[in-house]
Formats: C-alpha cells, sequence, structure tokens
C-alpha cells in the first residue's frame, strides 16, 4: 500500500534533490519546438512495426499504418512519436538490420511532418538511415555499438534517450539491482554514460530508468510491480545528473487484466509527482487527460 506518508517521508529525505538544475533538451519539431524538461510534461507515443510486441494496440502491420497510429497519437498530444522493428520482448524474433530499415524509414518520412520522430534501436545501420528520413531522436535499447550510435547522433545533432542496462541489446535477459533503494544504482550507472556521450558531442541527452524492460529476476508480477513504482516516483533523485527523465509507463497485464489499458495512467501518475520529463506511452489519449487531471501537470 501507498500512503501521503510514503511520500511524505520520501520528500523528507531526498526532495534536496528537486533544487538541482535540468537542462532541457530542446527539438525542432513540424509545429514548433519541443522542450523536455521541467513544466508540462512531454508524451511519447509508440508505434511497433513487429508483430511481436505484446501489446497489441500498438502494433501496425506496415509502413503505411504506422503513419497513420502515429498521425492519430500525434492529434490526441504526442510531441514525439517513437517507432520500432523489433519487439523489446526477450522472445521476440530478431529483425536484421536491413529488414528494420526498410520498415523504418518510409514510417519516417510519413511521420517527420507531423511529430518528432524517435526510432528505438541498437544498430548503427538503422541509426543512419532514419536520421537521414528524418529522425531527431535515438531512443538507444542496447550498447553493443554505443560509440557510434553516440558519434551518429552528434552528427546529426539528435537527441538520445539512454537506456538503463549494460547487455548488447535489451532483448538479452539481465538482472536489475534490487536493493531496498535502486536510485543509488541508477546514478552510478548513468553518470559515467552522460559524460562519455557529451564527450563524443552529443549535446541533448535524456535518460530512461529502465522500467518497461524484461528483467531476469524480477518475474514475480507484484515484485515488478512494487519495484517500477519504486522507481517512477523517484525519477528526482536523479536530477543531480542534469539531464532529463524519460519513463515508459508499463502495464502489468497479471495485475490489471482486462483493464490493462488503465494500468499507464495509473502508472503515469506516479511517473509525474516523481519528476519525469518524457512519459513514452501506448495510450497517449488516456495519458493526455490523467496528466491534466493533474491541473499545473496539463500536457502539450
Amino acid at each position: 500500500m501507498i500512503t501521503l506518508a510514503d511520500l511524505a517521508a520520501l520528500q523528507n529525505a531526498h526532495g534536496d534533490s528537486w533544487a538541482s538544475p535540468v537542462a532541457p533538451v530542446v527539438l525542432d519539431g513540424p509545429r514548433g519546438s519541443v522542450v523536455i524538461g521541467d513544466g508540462p510534461v512531454t508524451l511519447m507515443g509508440c508505434v511497433n512495426l513487429s508483430r511481436d510486441s505484446t501489446y497489441r494496440e500498438s502494433v501496425a502491420t506496415s509502413p503505411a499504418d504506422a503513419v497513420r497510429m502515429g498521425r492519430i497519437q500525434a492529434a490526441q498530444g504526442a510531441a514525439i512519436i517513437d517507432l520500432g522493428a523489433e519487439s523489446s520482448n526477450a522472445k521476440a524474433a530478431r529483425v536484421p538490420a536491413a529488414d528494420q530499415i526498410a520498415t523504418l524509414v518510409p514510417a519516417v518520412k510519413g511521420l517527420a511532418s507531423e511529430a518528432v520522430v524517435s526510432v528505438e534501436t541498437y544498430e548503427p545501420e538503422v541509426v543512419r538511415a532514419c536520421l537521414d528520413a528524418g529522425a531527431r531522436v535515438l531512443n538507444m535499447t542496447g550498447r553493443q555499438h554505443e560509440d557510434e550510435m553516440l558519434a551518429l547522433a552528434a552528427d546529426y545533432e539528435a537527441a538520445v534517450v539512454l537506456c538503463f542496462g549494460e547487455t548488447a541489446n535489451v532483448r538479452e535477459i539481465a538482472d536489475v539491482p534490487l536493493a531496498t533503494d535502486p536510485l543509488p544504482a541508477l546514478l552510478d550507472h548513468f553518470a559515467p554514460r552522460i559524460t562519455h556521450a557529451r564527450s563524443l558531442g552529443v549535446q541533448k541527452i535524456v535518460i530512461d530508468p529502465g522500467m518497461g524492460f524484461y528483467y531476469g529476476n524480477l518475474v514475480d508480477p507484484p515484485a515488478r510491480a512494487r519495484h517500477q513504482l519504486r522507481v517512477l516516483a523517484q525519477g528526482f533523485r536523479l536530477r543531480p545528473l542534469g539531464v532529463p527523465v524519460c519513463n515508459a509507463v508499463p502495464h502489468s497485464y497479471d495485475i490489471f487484466g482486462d483493464e490493462f489499458r488503465k494500468a499507464e495512467g495509473f502508472y503515469g501518475v506516479f511517473a509525474a509527482l516523481g519528476g519525469t520529463h518524457l512519459v513514452r506511452t501506448h495510450e497517449v489519449a488516456h495519458l493526455r487527460v490523467v496528466l491534466r487531471g493533474l491541473g499545473e501537470l496539463e500536457v502539450r
């Protein structure tokens, strides 16, 4: 159970972190600048071009379908649309870089005039092709080619989302630190990566604690949900790193059952209260009204 006393204790123990300044990431979008930072929460919609995605409502059956779905999400309030051609599910089929390019590039070109486009990949060939096509954000879900991908982002003046993890890509099952307080491990993980990215010329950096990924030591649904809530409610403690925080809100099928589409709104409240700047969601319309219901956190 989460109580107001719990949240008050969290604020009392770590509230000084709110004073740490965060440099906003500003992206040129087709409808004006998109600012990821303190202020209104920015929404990132997601469209999956892989039929292995477990969130069936986000699956596009073709690049044209991805453009249609992305346009709807942009109209619903998403300033950024994240496209992926390979599911991050550990059991998903791997998609060769050439096949990813064949599906992502037409979708990127079709959506670049509607919203800022992000691509989720861990393949440098895919990064280059999508940046050439008009993508402006690289959602990095793997570290195997990290330096090459960061160098490409710097060349194109693109933003990067550094996702938590040490494996070649998040499809490789790994464990997550499960200490009572998970935040120190996240701070230790991201600090050197941010410094390294900047050394390679990347100026626009966002970090993602990885709450949407699968971990080998978090297979029990209630335990996983508790861990996710702990991290979502404490995103403000990452502010000393000086960069915005992105969180992919979970959907917890095992807990929410046939009401799973409401789950992202539930988690989104904790993400916003915890200081998340960029929320990645499959349910843009729902998140938009939930966050507007918080009053001062009205989204763009």
